[in-house]
């Protein structure tokens, strides 16, 4: 039996904390799935019905759950190797150039999921989406999500030639609000929490800007995202 500590990156596995997070797991990717564990005092019969039809290996380990968990109320978790996954070349995608922050990397995974967009590239350097911070700020919706990380926008441009890039940039001067996109193919670009897209990014495509009162300094990375998500997509929930 795999001896179980707590998550590090080089791991090949990881874990998922929470009821929500391990029934999207069993829904997405049941095949990655090594076991899950149970608190006694979790009403486990729903979920347990589930791992069954799917033979998932399961067991209740009060000493686990505590060990492995860093909030108190965490009843379940599951254990998962960690899994590869390609964009697909004929959907839109969502590009992340050096995000540094878990928990708004699983937020941001979290919307994606709710406008159906389900193809996410990490420029590196980037967080380890496989982190169980990132995991549980997503709810689960990371197993539904494709994500791929590249070394550069360049070797992301080289597989995605047909994709039109927006990067949304403070620098830029067309404000979202007026902008209709007319591609079937396209990329919504976003820097880094602090940092945002270098100027070399106005060269990319065509920069967009989130207006906004000049009472804040700018939006939340998370924040952006949403808007741009629901702007882009929101046709498809009319």
């Amino acid at each position: 039996m795999t001896k179980y500590r707590s998550y590090k990156k080089d791991m090949t596995f990881s874990y998922c904390f929470g009821a929500y997070g391990v029934f999207e797991l069993v829904k997405y990717q049941s095949k990655q799935v090594k076991e899950v564990i149970f608190h006694h005092t979790f009403d486990k019969d729903k979920l347990v019905n589930e791992l069954e039809a799917k033979n998932i290996s399961y067991r209740v380990n009060d000493n686990l759950i505590t060990k492995l968990s860093s909030k108190e109320n965490c009843y379940v978790l599951a254990v998962f190797n960690k899994y590869e996954s390609k964009l697909n070349e004929n959907k839109p995608h969502l590009v992340l150039v050096n995000p540094s922050n878990m928990g708004n990397l699983g937020t941001i995974i979290r919307t994606m999921h709710g406008f159906k967009v389900k193809d996410l590239a990490i420029i590196k350097p980037g967080v380890d989406y496989f982190d169980p911070k990132v995991v549980r700020a997503s709810m689960g919706s990371i197993f539904a999500i494709n994500i791929e990380y590249f070394d550069s926008i360049d070797s992301y441009l080289k597989r995605f030639k047909n994709h039109f890039l927006y990067p949304f940039m403070l620098q830029s001067s067309k404000p979202l609000q007026y902008f209709k996109n007319d591609k079937k193919l396209f990329s919504l670009v976003f820097g880094n929490e602090s940092s945002g897209l270098d100027e070399s990014y106005l060269n990319l495509g065509q920069s967009l800007i989130i207006k906004h009162s000049d009472e804040i300094d700018s939006l939340n990375l998370t924040n952006a995202v949403s808007i741009a998500l629901y702007e882009f997509f929101k046709d498809k929930f009319e």
